[in-house]
């Protein structure tokens, strides 16, 4: 039976067009907030990403950071994070859902624990930001076993022979990193190098999803369409941050955000 995710991606290659990733904070701005979100992008997001907020993160830009320390802030707890992937996915236009995070929270929850609590609630797949391959060789088996993919990230530095090898090991979606920077930085590097880039990898095993993230906004998507998918995240923390700022609705506005992005794909 195919995961989820295959099939967010299948229905968009019938499409014609990427497929739309939109991340979010887990507890951004409160726990019910954060579902409300959830269910109202649903409409035009194709795969949501649901981060799990960290207070040491390495790869998140400043309006990730805003975000993560908001929803800690708020108290979140994993067990905060399952409960409204559980509730999310009783909603019967619910997408895929990928979690996002560090491997210490995996750790102190337990490897197997954490697992069986994913698979129990409906999460399709993990993004584990610093457990790279082959480190997390063992950790991506258990993850396969309960059908949840382990989504590995592809650098625009990484040697062929080790794209190579991560490729073949890999489950069934990559991550590229559009360039070398935290998240939500200006696009540094071209969008036709940046398509160059994925295209190398795509030649590698033209079957697996590869979708790309960092620096994706409004302006920039566009020009990025010819890959399998498209990672939006910084530019939605932004909007709730700017909504919270403005005692504006941040449901709204996100809501309105995506719906944008997902016009300038089709």
């Amino acid at each position: 039976m195919l995961n989820p995710i295959d099939l967010a991606f299948i229905k968009a290659k019938n499409e014609n067009r990427p497929a739309l990733l939109t991340y979010t904070v887990a507890g951004d701005s409160s726990k019910s907030q954060s579902l409300v979100i959830l269910n109202r992008i649903s409409k035009y997001s194709d795969i949501l990403e649901l981060g799990i907020p960290h207070n040491t993160p390495v790869a998140d830009g400043s309006q990730i950071q805003t975000s993560a320390y908001r929803a800690i802030k708020n108290g979140i707890k994993i067990k905060d994070i399952f409960w409204i992937v559980k509730k999310y996915k009783k909603n019967k236009n619910s997408k895929p859902i990928i979690l996002m995070g560090y491997y210490n929270m995996i750790f102190q929850y337990g490897e197997k624990k954490f697992l069986e609590k994913c698979k129990e609630v409906g999460v399709n797949g993990l993004i584990i930001v610093d457990l790279p391959w082959p480190e997390n060789k063992s950790f991506s088996k258990k993850c396969i076993k309960k059908s949840v993919y382990l989504i590995q990230l592809l650098s625009p530095t990484t040697s062929e022979k080790r794209l190579n090898k991560i490729i073949k090991d890999s489950h069934p979606m990559n991550y590229f990193i559009s360039m070398l920077s935290t998240t939500g930085g200006k696009l540094k590097v071209s969008p036709k190098r940046i398509m160059t880039n994925y295209f190398k990898i795509k030649k590698i095993n033209p079957k697996k999803n590869v979708v790309i993230g960092f620096g994706i906004t409004e302006k920039s998507i566009k020009s990025l369409k010819k890959a399998d998918g498209l990672v939006v995240g910084s530019a939605i923390c932004k909007e709730i941050s700017v909504s919270i700022q403005k005692s504006q609705n941040p449901v709204t506005n996100v809501a309105n955000l995506v719906k944008k992005l997902k016009n300038k794909i089709l």
